[in-house]
């Protein structure tokens, strides 16, 4: 994933999310519907969000340091894990307390439900245009991947994070749509409080998700299968090299750490093999050129007597 085309649908979705959370809380002061509140306080928590993986990214761009030599570029993870920590906390747990508080106090109708109805059926298709940024951006590194494939298998995660955000906020819109809707038919104020507890089931499943695959990029992730037999395939294209074993390492979304052993013939001399290394890593970085720190040994296979 190019980190222009993520700041792209971040930005999309940024700007969005912050006229659509102002609008939403002004319809729940006019309307006093609890799931318009939650849907306010979910837009203001997926706005924060792009705010944290704008400045994971921007972070994740500076110099490495002898503290740091291999650079900072997992912080793109870490602010992306801490975005599904709001997005529990804030988003999901906030609609579950305000939709089971609702619950306690039915017998309150809506004021001018049509306020609420209009924000909303706007907000969605807002949303639909941040929605179609994401999509778009993600089809230009998703090749024929699967979604569930792209999203679990994605070393990048702002825009598996902007995907699933934007579609858990349509999916959220729409239960509250039929929340407010029900009750501005029936004049039973249930729906909209069943309406506010579906968008925190909601919110809370897509914050484990997310939780459970960034986790996994930061304990640290190797290369994608189609890089690992791209790295194979540059190695053993060398005359004399054979792979003995390698292994791969995202130390950043955009950064790979290679370490392979190949076999040499016995009989080189010390130059010869430097410049088979060199060639390897040359190969290697035309074929994978997320590669940036590649460390080859070299070893003369044994054979077993």
């Amino acid at each position: 994933m190019s980190a222009e085309g993520g700041t792209k649908a971040i930005v999309a979705a940024l700007l969005a999310n912050t006229g659509i959370a102002i609008s939403k809380f002004v319809a729940a002061a006019i309307t006093g519907s609890a799931s318009m509140l939650a849907e306010g306080v979910h837009s203001v928590a997926d706005a924060a969000n792009q705010v944290l993986l704008l400045i994971g990214g921007k972070r994740s761009r500076r110099e490495a340091s002898p503290a740091h030599p291999f650079g900072y570029g997992r912080e793109r993870y870490i602010y992306a894990f801490i975005v599904s920590i709001v997005l529990f906390s804030i988003g999901g747990v906030y609609a579950l307390y305000e939709g089971w508080h609702k619950l306690q106090d039915t017998e309150h109708g809506l004021e001018s439900p049509l306020v609420a109805v209009i924000v909303l059926v706007v907000a969605i298709i807002l949303e639909s245009f941040s929605l179609r940024t994401a999509v778009k951006e993600s089809n230009a590194v998703r090749g024929k991947q699967s979604w569930v494939r792209f999203i679990k298998g994605s070393r990048s995660p702002e825009l598996p994070v902007i995907l699933l955000e934007d579609i858990g906020a349509l999916v959220g819109l729409v239960l509250a749509l039929f929340g407010v809707g029900l009750t501005w038919i029936t004049g039973n104020s249930l729906f909209d409080a069943l309406g506010t507890m579906s968008i925190g089931v909601l919110l809370v499943c897509i914050a484990i998700v997310l939780a459970i695959e960034i986790r996994s990029m930061l304990i640290g992730e190797s290369a994608t299968l189609e890089d690992i037999a791209a790295i194979k395939q540059a190695i053993n294209e060398g005359d004399a090299n054979s792979l003995i074993h390698l292994k791969t390492l995202h130390i950043g979304p955009d950064e790979l750490l290679v370490a392979a052993k190949i076999g040499i013939g016995s009989s080189e001399t010390g130059s010869q093999v430097a410049a088979e290394i060199d060639a390897a890593e040359a190969r290697i970085r035309a074929a994978v050129p997320t590669a940036k720190l590649i460390y080859i040994e070299p070893d003369i296979p044994r054979v077993d007597a």
